[in-house]
């Protein structure tokens, strides 16, 4: 019977054979790729969703529309210290994609992730389906912010809002 290392190299061996024999990929991924980077997923057993954060609400209501719009100082202060990740940086994962995109052989990366990992690594063909923590837009004028100058309003205030013209920016990411 073959150990479980042993059928472990067996399957990444299988992969880097499909790899190397492939010539277009398309890499979709999520959470996963970005927890050896230090940001935590959502549905294990120590992910997010398993905290106890707040003592009203869930970390699913937390990052809803429906929280964004009634009890926008606790989505704020929720996103802020759960889903952004300033000091986080690319893992093997993340380079090793924009290695296969430089080659030719990756022709985009569709991810669930907000973490701009993939980007920081080299990608440049990402598809992010939940949108991204690096744009920010006012919902009065629709200036669009970056991370850092969002983070700079949230430094002032609970509820970022626009010097220009006053409005809440808020995060460009996909919410319940």
């Amino acid at each position: 019977m073959k150990s479980e290392n042993m059928k472990n190299l067996e399957k990444i061996n299988e992969l880097k054979k499909i790899i190397e024999e492939s010539k277009k990929i398309v890499f979709f991924g999520g959470a996963g790729v970005s927890t050896e980077s230090g940001i935590p997923d959502f549905r294990s057993a120590n992910g997010i969703y398993s905290q106890k954060l707040n003592r009203h609400f869930s970390p699913e209501e937390l990052i809803s529309h429906t929280m964004y719009l009634k009890y926008p100082e606790d989505f704020y202060d929720f996103y802020k210290k759960n889903l952004i990740y300033k000091k986080a940086k690319p893992n093997f994962a993340h380079f090793y994609l924009a290695k296969l995109e430089k080659e030719g052989k990756l022709s985009a990366v569709v991810t669930q992730n907000i973490d701009c990992l993939h980007e920081m690594a080299g990608s440049k063909n990402v598809l992010k389906v939940h949108g991204t923590i690096d744009r920010n837009i006012c919902t009065k004028c629709g200036k669009v912010y970056n991370l850092d100058e969002f983070l700079s309003f949230c430094e002032k205030e609970e509820i970022p809002h626009c010097p220009d013209c006053g409005g809440v920016i808020k995060p460009d990411v996909t919410l319940y």
